[in-house]
């Protein structure tokens, strides 16, 4: 097999040979798929025909809705949940690293509940916030930190932080790069081909209802383009901001000095370097990814894995960056910012998430990633394996994806069989068809045989 690594730290796999599937297959498959995901669901439906009564498509945030109807959940424990038709699904989404911890993480449990006994909320300055911060900074080398709710906060607030320090207004993002629902950063996130433009000079697709203001787009991987925006633009870029691995196109990995190009070229031309370490945190590693890549931004935005569950986020970075906030540059506010119950969940992670906890999961990891090349490689099939700390995907492609462009030329209707073919026999995956797996720390040999015999089963089912 030949193995392809860009980042020492990264994980990719190519098979050295590959056959095309029969699309008369995968139809038929998707076709049996569908039909057995409704008969083995109907409670589900039921379900989200109530819900649609009170909620727009039957759900609490858009991504969760799939056609005909997702499937409803109605308890978690560890690394599997339960659904309203009773089934016992193992959860390989984990909250897009929420749940980095495991669902009703004992640690976590028992924080929150010695919060409940001192105050859910007090709107005021408190040692328990304090020591939270502490911890972030601690752990993630920041000067200071500011906790918010969601990590659509903490970027809104970390590209807030770049204009009030640079006097700039102008953001600079990665074409297909997510990084929450603040109206410039909504900009380009997976926009239709037909209104993009070049591949090396894309044109900035603005999303519906969003006031931008000036956005610039860039391939990822793409020095040059970075460059010469920077030429033309830089004198009113305020800020450059990017997942330092993008992980809402399955996983796209840094080339090798990518990042450190990045560095250099923000440096050189005085704009603020953040990177939106919402998906990856602590799933990349104890220090997460800035650290274990080896690239300091100036700011840095966190949530989902560092809080065991609970609604938690944070923005952080160099002191002469936050010192903007210290002066009243930037106003920075919110009722429940550093609540207790929030507090307690980074209390509980800090001390869950050691070294050796997070690198055993890896290891799991590293075992279900290597598995399964082997069977992409026995069955030849035309797909490779990704992965950073604790996650990893299959993708649907030959070739590496190194940008959006690569991502929208890989096969969309296998990968929505091999979601599909999981979510009938008990494993969850998000149903983006762009996401990732996520081994937690709940996570044992089990799950991972679990996942890797599910493959093979499909592997087969494709070829037979």
């Amino acid at each position: 097999m030949l193995t392809t690594v860009n980042h020492a730290h990264t994980f990719r796999s190519i098979p050295t040979h590959s056959k095309p599937i029969s699309e008369d297959r995968v139809n038929a498959l998707l076709v049996q798929e569908w039909a057995r995901f409704k008969e083995g669901t109907t409670a589900s439906a039921a379900e989200n025909a109530l819900a649609n009564e009170s909620l727009p498509l039957g759900v609490p945030s858009s991504f969760q809705h799939w056609d005909p109807y997702p499937i409803s959940i109605v308890s978690a424990q560890g690394a599997w949940m339960t659904d309203v038709d009773g089934r016992r699904l193992l959860d390989l989404s984990m909250g897009f690293g929420a749940m980095l911890v495991g669902h009703l993480n004992p640690a976590v449990v028992e924080e929150v509940k010695g919060a409940l006994g001192v105050g859910m909320l007090f709107v005021t300055p408190s040692p328990i916030s304090r020591d939270a911060a502490q911890r972030v900074c601690r752990r993630f080398a920041l000067d200071q930190v500011r906790f918010t709710n969601s990590g659509t906060e903490a970027t809104m607030y970390a590209v807030r932080l770049a204009r009030a320090v640079s006097g700039k207004n102008d953001v600079l993002k990665i074409e297909g790069g997510y990084h929450g629902s603040y109206d410039p950063l909504m900009t380009s996130a997976k926009p239709s081909l037909d209104k993009a433009g070049p591949a090396e000079e894309p044109t900035p697709v603005y999303q519906s209802g969003s006031v931008s203001g000036d956005v610039f787009v860039v391939p990822y991987n793409n020095l040059p383009a970075v460059e010469k925006i920077f030429k033309d633009h830089a004198s009113t870029i305020a800020c450059f901001i990017l997942e330092p691995v993008l992980e809402n196109l399955g996983i796209v990995l840094p080339d090798a000095g990518y990042l450190e190009g990045i560095r250099a070229l923000c440096d050189q031309y005085k704009v603020v370097l953040i990177f939106d370490e919402v998906k990856t945190g602590l799933t990349a590693g104890p220090q997460g990814a800035a650290q274990r890549l080896g690239v300091r931004p100036d700011l840095i935005c966190l949530a989902k894995s560092i809080g065991g569950g609970v609604p938690l986020a944070a923005f952080g970075g160099k002191k002469e960056y936050m010192d903007a906030v210290t002066d009243g540059r930037l106003a920075h506010f919110g009722t429940f910012n550093g609540n207790p119950l929030a507090m307690a969940g980074v209390r509980a992670v800090d001390t869950i998430c050691t070294d050796e906890a997070l690198a055993s999961a890896e290891e799991f990891n590293l075992q279900a990633l290597n598995r399964i090349s082997d069977i992409i490689e026995e069955f030849e099939l035309p797909a490779h394996t990704v992965g950073f700390g604790v996650k990893g995907c299959i993708t649907w492609s030959t070739t590496p994806v190194r940008n959006y462009r690569d991502y929208k030329a890989t096969d969309f209707k296998v990968a929505e069989l091999s979601w599909l073919w999981s979510l009938n026999r008990g494993i969850i995956t998000p149903p983006g068809l762009d996401e990732q797996w996520l081994i937690s720390l709940a996570h044992g040999q089990t799950e991972i045989d679990l996942l890797v015999e599910d493959f093979r089963e499909l592997a087969q089912a494709l070829r037979s």
